[in-house]
Parts: C-alpha cells; structure tokens; sequence
C-alpha cells in the first residue's frame, strides 16, 4: 500500500481553516476516500470529563488509556512535561493503514505540503512569503499580492477539492 498524501491547511486564527475543512472532507468523503485528520491547537483540551470513568482512571495516574466501542476508539496519552508535538510524531501516532489522505491544520512552521488559508480582513501578513512550502492560497479576496501560487476561492469548495484531488493522483509531495 501506498503512504496517504499528507497536505497542510495553515492560517492564522479566525480565518476559516476548520470551516473549510469540514465542508472539504465532506465532500472527498462522499468520492469514497478515507481521510485522517491532524489538528494542532495551542490550548488545552479534554476528551473525557469529570464523572467518566477514563477521566477518573487518568486522573488516578493512568499515562495512558485507550477507550473503546463498537463504532470507535480514542486514546488518551498524559505527557510527562508539557511539549509541543510535531508533525511526525502526530502522524506515526495517526498511523497510516487504510488511508487514501491525511488533512493536517495547523502545524504552520513546519514544512510539508500546504494550503494556505488567508482572509485579508485579519490584516495579517500571508504566511506564504516565508514559507516556500506553500503551494497554493485559499482567500476571500479576488485579487492578491503576494508570491505567484494558485489562488483559491475560498468559497468554491468544488475547486478547493479538484485542487487536493490533483495532488493526490500526480502525487505532489
């Protein structure tokens, strides 16, 4: 089998990459792919709550714990130290078996293959002028100054998915 085609979705907050990717996967979902997701967040969060017995395992001192039912499974894993991931650690935890696309937001300084997700109204400077690992900008606006990549409309989600589906078959890594 072949590794999954791995591509980035970065943008500042606010701009609409969680938005977008939901309505993407949506849409590569129903052309029978099977997609994984990576998502890096600067905050805390929990998967399990007070009163749930994986929350109450863990808190116990559990490093880690997977929890598991017929229609899914999870696995909690506590870091002794408080590290950011990156992206290959994320991806041999996702593992790759049966995966025909790997969606990644986030993980903006890293290089791998990405969309840029660009909303000028941020005010924000793009992240493509720095980051040659670009391959093309998803915005909001018609005309752009910046590096000469492929400008996505980032409300044409139609086009946005032709663009990944091209990448997956010419295997753009």
């Amino acid at each position: 089998m072949t590794s999954p085609f791995v591509l980035g979705f970065a943008g500042y907050s606010g701009s609409g990459k969680t938005t977008l990717l939901t309505k993407l996967i949506a849409r590569l979902s129903a052309r029978g792919l099977r997609i994984g997701i990576i998502k890096h967040t600067h905050h805390e969060f929990d998967i399990d709550h007070p009163g749930k017995d994986s929350y109450e395992l863990r808190h116990a001192g559990a490093a880690r714990i997977v929890v598991g039912s017929s229609r899914r499974w999870a696995l909690i894993n506590e870091r002794p130290a408080p590290v950011e991931p990156n992206l290959a650690e994320m991806l041999a935890i996702l593992g790759e078996d049966s995966l025909d696309l790997i969606l990644v937001e986030g993980f903006r300084h890293e290089k791998f293959p990405k969309i840029e997700v660009h909303r000028p109204a941020l005010k924000r400077d793009l992240l493509a002028a720095t980051d040659a690992s670009i391959i093309a900008i998803a915005t909001d606006v018609a005309a752009l100054d910046g590096p000469f990549l492929p400008r996505l409309a980032l409300n044409d989600i139609a086009g946005i998915e032709t663009f990944v589906i091209k990448m997956i078959q010419t295997g753009n890594k």
